[in-house]
């Protein structure tokens, strides 16, 4: 029973990852319509509006038998995953502005390689190959990111910051997740999310119905499904899988992204080109593989530490 709803736990994130990687593709497609904090604003706002339906009807049907909740400890989650999450998507989303799907698939994956070296401010072991493939991710940024001139993209370089943002959402869900409720979090990050995006759209970007209007394929993809569904698939997958098996399987959402992302121009989706050249194609493999290689036991490489208190 307990492998039965891990496997069950492990299908989540892996759906979710598949989301995912298809959204890098509606959000892309969402900026010939509107401004990023527009779409941004919009579709947190949807998702927070999907989940909060689904909680009712859900506590409904419980009756006497739902789960006491913690409001404190879930509204400081909601907050911290909230903040979090409304810049590392910001980012995201003016990154795709400048960089291609595949690209920012794969940097944002790099959270999978942040995640463990930010344990050292919790005083947490790094492992030496966590190092080599932080070293092994660098060297793939550069084949994938670098042009010949040396200059890093700012699309690339805003997903990048992304990514190390991530890091710190991916580290609350995993703090508040066995805690409280999962979908009522994700609920609170995302209208959080909504609120100041939407804000900041109607400062800075004059929104206008005819906007949403015409992007309302994307924003319906990227609200219901890539907010309201994935996240939530996320903090409630990550609850009953090991850590390390989760950010291996939400990581393939860089491979989704890639082939969605290539898909999506070949069939005239997307305007901008998708394909790569060998030296970015080599520059993803490099990434992935370090990204694999840090979620390997330590004991597979020998560098876990020997027993010695009876020696």
């Amino acid at each position: 029973m307990k492998e039965n709803r891990k496997l069950g736990h492990s299908i989540l994130l892996l759906l979710a990852a598949f989301i995912w990687g298809l959204a890098f593709v509606s959000q892309s497609k969402g900026m010939d319509y509107m401004g990023p904090l527009t779409f941004n604003g919009v579709r947190s706002l949807i998702g927070a509006f999907v989940l909060l339906f689904y909680i009712l009807i859900r506590r409904r049907i419980q009756g006497e038998k739902a789960k006491k909740i913690d409001w404190i400890v879930t509204v400081k989650a909601g907050i911290c995953c909230g903040i979090a999450l409304t810049v590392a998507s910001t980012l995201q989303q003016f990154g795709l502005q400048y960089t291609t799907v595949g690209k920012a698939g794969f940097i944002t994956t790099l959270y999978i390689i942040f995640v463990p070296i930010a344990g050292i401010f919790f005083r947490r072991r790094v492992t030496g190959i966590v190092w080599f493939g932080a070293v092994m991710a660098a060297v793939g940024m550069y084949f994938l990111c670098m042009t010949e001139s040396l200059a890093l993209g700012a699309g690339d370089l805003l997903v990048f910051f992304c990514a190390v943002v991530f890091t710190a959402h991916i580290l609350f869900v995993d703090y508040f997740s066995p805690k409280t409720d999962g979908v009522i979090i994700s609920c609170i990050q995302f209208a959080i999310c909504g609120f100041i995006c939407t804000g900041g759209a109607l400062v800075f970007e004059n929104p206008t119905w005819q906007q949403l209007q015409d992007g309302m394929g994307a924003l319906a993809y990227a609200g219901v499904l890539s907010c309201g569904v994935a996240y939530t698939l996320q903090i409630v997958g990550q609850n009953g899988v090991n850590p390390t098996v989760a950010a291996l399987l939400l990581s393939l959402e860089s491979v989704f992204a890639t082939i969605s992302g290539w898909i999506a121009y070949e069939i005239g989706f997307l305007k901008t080109d998708q394909t790569m050249t060998g030296r970015q194609i080599v520059g993803c493999i490099l990434v992935f593989a370090a990204v694999i290689l840090v979620q390997l036991p330590a004991k597979w490489f020998h560098f876990k530490k020997k027993d010695t208190e009876n020696t």
